[in-house]
């Protein structure tokens, strides 16, 4: 009988499916430094390598299928071709030192500042070391680092993946991604996202898994079993495989009640995937890709653009924009933010209007110009709201911009536990689970330590849903969730129950929620709910589901 080794980490892409473990290749090792007779001739080879990564990601990115890939990438060109690191570099080999060894303490002093800078910036320390290894191995005459392709199905492992990793990745070959370090927000799990597939982050242990060793990984829990039988491995993709299918039903329970299932995109891009898994609606548009790396602000006329192409596409559906979510913890250049000690408390999403209300209200406009004509059912809501004080602004904003419905995202306990208030004020509830978690439980989501305490099967997770739900049906209002929470087939019945009205997931991950709520009554959801919400833990709810 075979011994199964469980590893944790945190999911931050639902699904289960099962392979054997393969890990990305290592990076490029650095020579023994050499003396450099030409100074200016060893600082042109050392920019030459840095534009050459450049253009390699930009040609990945110019022919990555998904939209969301391609912007990460040329996140991570336009971090490659940087002037301050060419300057660095040149600091570096004027000081006596051979360009790879000049490219890799270049980068590793923007690693330093980076890492201490904690949040966001701390996420794409990873980004930072994959362009560091690439421009070595140009350097050295090396292929650039990449995912393997051993031209059979398998689990890539990592101690985690940079954008260009996984721009040609294939899902049909790439099961499911694990990597060691990482969280919610980065590269890692806004890919698998993308991509759909199981992902867990966070995961120590699992470079310590031997290469071909058969795992099963479950994205919803962040549970990795290794050593598992091939049995295990193929009931777990038949599991998947039954999930799949062309049901074009409207989500609902088993007896009828309905239950929307929408789709999560970042552009126009992203429709055709809503399409092909018969999302009714747009439950999340997030509209940050419009804004990365910008040094100025998109003008009014490229949002209008940009919104008007997913509205468009989505006529008559419901499509929810999200106005921005940036801030401290995910700072975007063009707003100038100041650093601040704890970012994840600081100045982020409708709080940034405190500072640049102009920001939110050209963004309004745009939104309120693109939904003119085009035919959606445009809802309009805001990340990051605490109080009653700021929906209520936050609504007024968007009726004078001449939007009929405006919302709220639920992702801190403070507005949980007003919900009944907060929809007098705001037509609709949105609950990020990822974000109301991390809130919750004070347990940061980038700290693989605490990923029990993220699990959305916490019972204090699920009351406050509960809390929002109940609010939704006294008031007649919808009460949506859009977090990882809502891509959990096991868990769609129990937020069904909780009075959840509708889920807004990744496009992959629609077919195996609709079957799921399927199985169920509403009463039994009712049911489910009630237990979960009683249970003494995360794991005993979820066992509630057999």
């Amino acid at each position: 009988m075979l011994e199964v080794a469980v590893l944790s980490g945190i999911g931050v892409c639902a699904g289960v499916t099962g392979g054997p473990l393969l890990r990305i290749a290592a990076a490029p090792a650095l020579p023994a430094p050499v003396p450099v007779d030409d100074v200016e001739a060893e600082v042109q080879r050392a920019v030459a390598a840095l534009a050459e990564v450049v253009a390699d990601l930009s040609r990945r990115a110019d022919r990555a299928a998904d939209e969301t890939v391609a912007e990460v990438l040329r996140a991570e060109a336009l971090m490659a071709d940087d002037e301050e690191l060419r300057d660095a570099v040149r600091e570096h080999v004027e000081g006596g030192a051979d360009a790879p060894h000049a490219v890799d303490a270049a980068f590793g002093a923007f690693r330093e500042m980076f890492a201490e800078a904690g949040g966001y910036l701390a996420e794409r320390v990873a980004d930072l070391d994959d362009l560091r290894d690439r421009a070595v191995a140009v350097l050295l005459g090396l292929p650039m680092p990449g995912v393997p392709q051993p031209g059979f199905p398998y689990v890539l492992a990592a101690r985690d993946l940079a954008p260009a990793d996984t721009a040609d990745l294939d899902p049909e070959q790439v099961l499911a991604l694990v990597t060691e370090i990482g969280g919610p927000t980065s590269h890692t799990a806004i890919l698998a996202r993308a991509l759909g597939l199981p992902a867990v982050v966070a995961c120590p242990g699992v470079l310590g898994v031997a290469e071909h060793t058969l795992v099963l990984v479950d994205g919803s829990t962040g549970r990795v079993e290794v050593g598992v039988s091939a049995a295990s491995v193929a009931a777990a993709g038949a599991l998947a495989e039954a999930a799949i299918d062309d049901n074009a039903e409207p989500g609902r329970t088993a007896d009828g009640h309905a239950v929307k299932l929408l789709a999560n995109v970042g552009s126009v891009k992203n429709v055709p995937a809503a399409d092909q898994a018969h999302a009714e609606g747009i439950g999340l548009f997030r509209t940050e890709l419009l804004f990365l790396d910008r040094t100025s602000e998109p003008t009014r006329d490229e949002q209008i653009g940009a919104y008007r192409d997913v509205f468009r596409a989505m006529a008559g559906r419901r499509v929810v924009i999200r106005t921005l979510d940036a801030g401290a913890d995910k700072p975007l250049p063009f707003l100038k933010q100041e650093g601040e000690p704890n970012p994840a408390l600081g100045i982020r999403g409708l709080r940034v209007a405190r500072q640049r209300p102009d920001v939110l209200t050209t963004q309004l406009a745009a939104i309120a110009a693109a939904a003119d004509d085009c035919g959606a059912d445009v809802w309009v809501m805001a990340p990051m709201v605490s109080t009653l004080t700021e929906a209520t602004a936050f609504a007024a904003a968007v009726h004078e911009a001449g939007l009929p419905k405006a919302g709220v995202m639920i992702e801190v306990p403070a507005a949980a536990l007003r919900a009944a208030d907060l929809l007098r004020a705001v037509d609709f509830l949105s609950i990020g689970t990822n974000d109301l978690s991390q809130y919750t439980f004070a347990a940061d989501r980038m700290c693989g330590d605490l990923a029990e305490l993220l699990d959305p099967w916490q019972p204090a997770l699920l009351q406050l849903i509960a809390i929002c739900g109940a609010a939704g049906r006294d008031t007649g209002k919808p009460v949506g969730v859009c977090g990882e929470a809502a891509a959990d087939p096991l868990l769609a019945p129990v937020l069904a129950g909780l009075g959840v009205s509708s889920l807004s997931m990744s496009p992959r991950a629609l077919p195996g929620v609709r079957a799921a709520l399927g199985r169920y009554s509403y009463a039994e959801c009712r049911r489910l709910a009630d237990l979960a919400v009683a249970a003494p833990d995360a794991a005993a709810a979820r066992k509630l589901m057999g």
